[in-house]
């Protein structure tokens, strides 16, 4: 019997003025453990006066991911955080009862021919943290797990797996893992893993089972515990996952909560633009993403 459960095809979307790749959610799978959304971005090259802008908008519930690839974002926030993200770092934000923030191409690159690729990422939040104060915390390439064996390279991005942990401070289990292949290479790392995995084929491909699969896929896989594939010579894969939470999580646009109604309360303080719910940027504060309307839940 097939280990694979679901497979999904890249969706392309549109954030701001960026068209994306959305992974996660679908119809079929809300979820993957505790990751709740997950767009992949570019690889696009933008000319000069093209850029990527993200004015200020809101969260409440989750911990928002970013991971570049290529290109650099500038990031602000209501708590008064102000870094840029370049290729390697993560970005993670915990937005519980409410944060504002923006992304936009760098002032010094906004005039210039740039790249832009890499993924974007929700991680649902343990109910009794949902309404924590919200916190930022930046983690350089540098400090990044990464290791070789063999011919194969990884990167822990987050999370514990593998006999390894990421200094990314996530609030539940989980793993996001990149993997690399010089050469055709089987893999068996079932048992390093836990919960619910899914893979992403970023370039190049896998076989599993007698079938090959390659980019723009999402597999999902029924058990851990049996993830093993061969990865075809120059292919880049992402497994992610983790322990899903007992209670599941809503969506409605920014917003994820285990509770339907904190979910509207959110939608009218932003909508009313509370600033004691959701502060504003600090020099970002001109504009604002407005609510979606008409609204519909998640």
């Amino acid at each position: 019997m097939s280990n694979i459960g679901m497979i999904s095809e890249e969706k392309a979307t549109h954030i701001g003025n960026f068209l994306v790749g959305r992974l996660l959610p679908f119809r079929e799978k809300r979820s993957v453990g505790p990751f709740v959304f997950i767009d992949h971005m570019g690889p696009v090259h933008l000319s000069q006066y093209e850029n990527f802008d993200v004015p200020p908008h809101p969260h409440i519930g989750l911990s928002t991911l970013t991971y570049l690839l290529e290109g650099s974002i500038f990031h602000r926030d209501s708590m008064g955080s102000a870094v840029e993200i370049k290729p390697g770092a993560v970005n993670w934000m915990t937005a519980g009862k409410g944060v504002v923030h923006s992304e936009r191409t760098p002032e010094y690159l906004r005039t210039a021919d740039k790249q832009l690729h890499g993924f974007q990422i929700w991680i649902g939040l343990p109910k009794a943290m949902e309404l924590q104060a919200p916190s930022f915390h930046h983690t350089e390439a540098r400090d990044i797990p990464a290791w070789t064996e063999g011919d194969i390279s990884y990167k822990l991005i987050a999370g514990e797996a593998l006999g390894r942990k990421s200094p990314v401070p996530v609030h539940s289990r989980l793993f996001f893992i990149e993997i690399k292949s010089k050469s055709a290479q089987p893999l068996n790392i079932g048992q390093h893993l836990f919960g619910e995995v899914a893979m992403y084929v970023l370039e190049g491909s896998v076989a599993i089972e007698g079938n090959d699969y390659g980019p723009k896929q999402l597999l999902i896989a029924k058990d851990a515990s049996l993830c093993q594939f061969t990865l075809a010579a120059g292919s880049t894969v992402y497994l992610f996952g983790g322990d899903p939470f007992d209670e599941p999580r809503y969506i409605y646009w920014n917003f994820v909560s285990s509770d339907k109604n904190t979910i509207e309360t959110a939608k009218t303080n932003w909508l009313n633009q509370n600033l004691e719910a959701f502060p504003k940027v600090p020099g970002d504060d001109e504009t604002f993403v407005p609510l979606p309307t008409p609204s519909k839940s998640a």
